[in-house]
């Protein structure tokens, strides 16, 4: 339990729109095809880079700093 919860809240301290985008992603790849399921993940990944939180994500990494999120 106590491994679920610190999982959750890592999770729970990222992007939300980047969260829902690969969770959105891991689920049709369980539910269509192999094929279906890595055009799906294709269209997600590239929709990732339209956020704004990438451009924060990018920047704290080369920062070496923790990122904060507007979830845009």
């Amino acid at each position: 339990m106590n491994d679920a919860i610190k999982t959750a809240k890592r999770i729970a301290s990222m992007s939300m729109p980047i969260v829902k985008m690969a969770r959105e992603s891991v689920n049709q790849a369980y539910e269509t095809s192999l094929s279906l399921g890595a055009k799906a993940e294709k269209k997600m990944f590239y929709a990732c880079f339209a956020t704004e939180d990438k451009d924060e994500g990018i920047n704290a990494f080369v920062e070496k700093r923790q990122p904060e999120f507007k979830n845009r």
